[in-house]
């Protein structure tokens, strides 16, 4: 009888211990993989629950896409103004509140990035490699934050505009830093993007982001 208690007992502890994704729940989660895991893969805020890096990437598409609606009849100043107010939305959904974005924002998402990137460079046996690696992700996601505002300013300065040229132009320039959103910006012309101010974009912290967590045992 003792011997089927125990087993029986035993059966629902081993039951009891894994989660849908194999993680032992018995133990304390790891910081490290902790902050990886909302950065590339499940942030319970973000829209689906998906990481806060596929959402900003997600967002910044969006922005993409009506930024060149915008620009795709250049003498209709409604349709600018319209879709300067949905690049806004997908931008920074706490200033323009209705849209086609997921609600949630590239600023937002980026500076989420940056910030749960560096909680997990400041975890326990993170190591060098994670810490150097956590800095460039994080580098990356606030130039992200900041052409972000950036990107806003020009498109509430387009929805202001008295003519559809004014409101076009500026959306040319929006529609350039949108693209630097994600693919981020050769400032010095030398050939390549870094990961620094100004360059740095979503490309760059997704690129350092996957050494990270190959670095952190995550893969």
């Amino acid at each position: 009888m003792r011997t089927t208690a125990f087993a029986m007992f035993g059966s629902i502890l081993l039951a009891g211990s894994f989660s849908s994704g194999g993680i032992v729940r018995g133990q304390q989660a790891n910081p490290v993989q902790t902050h990886i895991g909302h950065v590339m893969d499940r942030f319970e805020a973000a829209p689906n629950q998906q990481g806060l890096l596929p959402t900003a990437l997600a967002e910044a598409k969006i922005a993409t896409q009506h930024a060149g609606l915008a620009l795709k009849n250049p003498d209709n100043l409604d349709a600018i103004k319209q879709h300067a107010g949905h690049v806004m939305h997908a931008i920074d959904p706490s200033v323009e509140t209705t849209g086609p974005g997921l609600g949630f924002g590239v600023k937002r998402a980026a500076a989420g990035v940056a910030q749960h990137v560096q909680l997990a460079a400041k975890g326990p046996g993170a190591g060098f490699t994670v810490m150097a690696h956590a800095l460039h992700v994080a580098g990356a996601a606030n130039n992200v934050v900041k052409r972000a505002d950036e990107i806003v300013g020009l498109a509430q300065k387009a929805r202001a505009a008295a003519t559809a040229g004014e409101a076009s132009a500026l959306m040319t320039q929006a529609n350039a830093s949108i693209a630097q959103l994600t693919a981020g910006f050769d400032a010095n012309k030398n050939g390549e993007i870094a990961w620094d101010a100004p360059e740095g974009g979503l490309q760059q912290a997704q690129e350092h982001m996957m050494l990270l967590r190959k670095e952190a045992g995550t893969q």
